[in-house]
């Protein structure tokens, strides 16, 4: 299978590579040299990278934000995470990161992330994210379209 780059991963596609039960935003990419560090493996900072790039566009897919800086978006910070790296990454290998809501409160989500390759989980990043106004003020509550498709498309369940 020709794996495509930057491209939302369709259910099969995602359990043809191994990647089951399939997460609800899936995305390919390749190990670049500029990421390897002096023990020419990935650099531990950048596992952090891509699963940003992944979860802004989560975001962004499930309509909480366009990151535009302009109008009444929320700023979505980073609460907390871990996370934890299970196998080494090494030049030109390629890669699936995946994202998916587990839970939500009425101005938080946690969401669960992590990085295959070759079949194989090579890291996991869990993390609470918090919404604020846009202008930085106060709490931003989550609108109910994004509650709905945090239940509907991943599973996730609301807390107290």
């Amino acid at each position: 299978m020709t794996l495509p780059y930057h491209t939302p991963l369709s259910p099969v596609q995602q359990k043809r590579l191994g990647i089951d039960p399939p997460a609800p935003l899936a995305m390919a990419d390749t190990v670049r040299f500029s990421e390897l560090d002096v023990l020419r493996h990935v650099n531990n900072a950048v596992y952090m990278n891509w699963f940003e790039r992944l979860r802004i566009r989560y975001t962004q897919n499930c309509g909480l934000s366009r990151y535009t800086g302009r109008g009444t978006d929320p700023r979505i910070v980073i609460r907390s995470g871990s996370i934890h790296y299970r196998e080494e990454m090494r030049m030109d290998e390629d890669y699936v990161v995946t994202c998916g809501c587990t839970a939500f409160r009425n101005t938080s989500f946690s969401l669960h992330q992590e990085l295959w390759s070759d079949r194989r989980l090579r890291a996991t990043f869990d993390c609470v994210l918090v919404l604020l106004n846009h202008n930085g003020e106060g709490r931003f509550t989550i609108p109910d379209h994004v509650r709905r498709h945090f239940v509907e498309a991943d599973g996730a369940c609301a807390e107290n």
